[in-house]
């Protein structure tokens, strides 16, 4: 269900092999929400062009992965140049957040729900926790 484009909006992504989880916040309510999970694949920079648009969307939230030790792994230097193809391609403010267990925190927020859950249920929502943390800040 579309946001009003009244209002600009932030995008935060869980980037991944296979899939981004996306979720989205409106900057004056401040409420993030999961919003889509999407392939990892040739079509990804085009949806998420859709996605900047339609929401109106200012700036980009991108989670970082890093060791729990706070060095970068090989996801890490993985996920920096997506981020550099993603500037260079989306003509938007990316920042990062480091995501460590938000991938962890959002299954386990599922699991305490009770309910059967997807692999791209977690992405999106770990994308919301990135957000979350962003705001939080």
């Amino acid at each position: 269900m579309p946001l009003s484009n009244s209002s600009s909006h932030y995008l935060a992504l869980d980037i991944g092999e296979k899939r981004v989880g996306v979720a989205i916040v409106d900057t004056v309510a401040r409420l993030p929400r999961p919003l889509i999970t999407l392939a990892s694949d040739q079509d990804l920079i085009k949806k998420l062009k859709e996605l900047v648009a339609e929401y109106n969307v200012t700036l980009i939230v991108a989670g970082l992965p890093r060791y729990l030790s706070g060095g970068d792994s090989r996801q890490t230097a993985i996920t920096k140049d997506y981020i550099k193809t993603l500037k260079e391609e989306l003509k938007i403010e990316i920042v990062t957040e480091d995501e460590a267990l938000s991938s962890v925190r959002a299954e386990e927020e599922l699991k305490s729900r009770g309910k059967i859950f997807s692999k791209a249920e977690i992405d999106k929502l770990a994308a919301c926790l990135i957000l979350e943390d962003y705001l939080n800040r």
